[in-house]
Formats: C-alpha cells, structure tokens, sequence
C-alpha cells in the first residue's frame, strides 16, 4: 500500500536557525509518509529590505509586494531560503528537490484584490498542477516548495499557508501540517489535541484562541474547507512526536473523543 501523503508547512523563524533546521531536517528524514514542504521565510525578506533602504509594508497581515520587493522575495526565498533547507535535508539523507510556484507552471497566480490598496505583485492562487508534485513523490523525492508563483505578466509573492493547502487539495494529501513555534491551541494553558470547525469558531468567539493564533487557525480551517482530511498546528517537538493541535471536518465529529482525535 502507498504511503499517505501530507504537506509540510514550515515558517521562516524555523531556517534562519542551524539548530532548528536540522532538527527539521533530521525529523523529515524519520518520517513514515511521503511529504511535501512548502515554506516561508518572511523575516529574511523583511531584513534585506530594510538593509537596502525599503520600507516593508504590509495590509491585514500580508505582504504589499511592489517590483522592487518581488526581485528581493525571489531572491530570498528562491534562492538563500529554498537551498539552505534542501541541503540540510539532502544532509539528513532526504532525496529533496527544490523549486518554486514558478518551475513548470506548478502554482498559478492572480492578483490579489484588496478594497482599498493596489496590492501590486502580492497574488493568491489561481490553480495548482498537482501532477508535477505527484510524478517527484512517486521517483521517492521531497519537493520543497517555495510560495513565489506565475501569473499572467509576472511572478507573484504568495502566502506559503494557502500555497500549501492548495497543494495538499490538489495531490489529494491526507493533511497540512504548519510547524511554527507554538505547540498549539492553548486552552487554560492546555494544549487542544483536537478540535472541529465549530468548536474553533466558538473558541475564537470566546477570546480563548487570540492574537496571532488567529490566523494560524484560520489557515487551518481554510485546509479543511479545500477538501483535506485535517490540518495540524505544532511546533518541530509536537510534530516529532505526534502531538499539537488536529482540526477535522465537521462530518467527522464522531471521530472526537475526549478531546482527542481518533
């Protein structure tokens, strides 16, 4: 029987540390399912814009991407970000493949729309060939994925979050899991092992789930709502282990028990 697949989403804070990155790496390479990496790497881009004298600037948490911007998060995330994790991972002994939105049409994009700003080279996705992911996980590479795709006159600047949920909807993956530096959902300080939709909104609702887990939790249920089973919210120890936060459809609320997903 072929092994499940899901997507990996790792953020930014995670490849800027040696440390972190190969425990990445090393926790990749033990993995039992086929994986998918789709990644981040804001903070580095923000770095060389203020080092090369522009201002980053940013709209309801997203990146206003002007030209000048675009050649920098190509170059970040391209480049420096996407071949330092492929070669700790090439390191650890992972066959990975490195790439972006861009190689072979992998991740259409269109212009992000937004009321009251021109969002210039900030996109969202348009469509994902699935195949071109399937064809390396089936010779036994890893695709590492940077979020930079290709739209109609240009390449754009794309959230890696919903890059990777459309990634995982398109192969058919069994789930997205984000690693950043929170264990998950926190609840009294106890970690959530496992929520569906309503439970999340009614915790949102309730001040429980605040601040910048909100949109973590979002990308989530944004996951669930593009057809895949589950998406997962945990930091690099959570993953290792199995633990963090699993958000399931609502349709599978018999698979709660006690909190924990069955």
């Amino acid at each position: 029987m072929p092994k499940a697949v899901s997507v990996v989403k790792v953020s930014g804070h995670c490849l800027d540390d040696p440390e972190l990155i190969k425990q990445f790496a090393s926790v990749v390479a033990q993995s039992d399912e086929r994986l998918v990496i789709v990644h981040g790497g804001g903070l580095e881009i923000s770095q060389l814009q203020r080092r090369l004298g522009i201002k980053p600037r940013y709209v309801d948490g997203l990146r206003v991407t002007d030209a000048d911007s675009l050649a920098l998060v190509e170059m970040v995330l391209c480049g420096s970000v996407n071949k330092r994790l492929v070669r700790y991972l090439l390191a650890a002994g992972v066959d990975a493949q490195g790439m972006s939105g861009v190689d072979r049409g992998l991740v259409r994009a269109r212009k992000m729309r937004h009321e009251a700003l021109d969002m210039a080279f900030t996109g969202e996705v348009a469509s994902v060939r699935g195949e071109v992911i399937n064809e390396l996980l089936e010779r036994g590479a890893t695709p590492v994925v940077a979020p930079v795709s290709v739209g109609e006159g240009s390449n754009f600047n794309l959230n890696a979050d919903p890059v990777a949920g459309a990634i995982a909807s398109a192969i058919g993956a069994r789930s997205v899991i984000f690693i950043s530096n929170v264990p998950g959902v926190l609840a009294d300080g106890q970690l959530v092992a496992c929520l569906t939709r309503p439970q999340a909104l009614e915790l949102i609702e309730r001040g429980v789930i605040h601040g910048g887990m909100i949109p973590k939790v979002e990308s989530a249920l944004d996951v669930l709502s593009s057809g895949v089973p589950q998406a997962v919210i945990t930091d690099l120890a959570g993953w290792a282990n199995r633990g963090g936060t699993t958000f399931i459809a609502t349709d599978a609320e018999s698979r709660v028990s006690e909190g924990k997903c069955q």
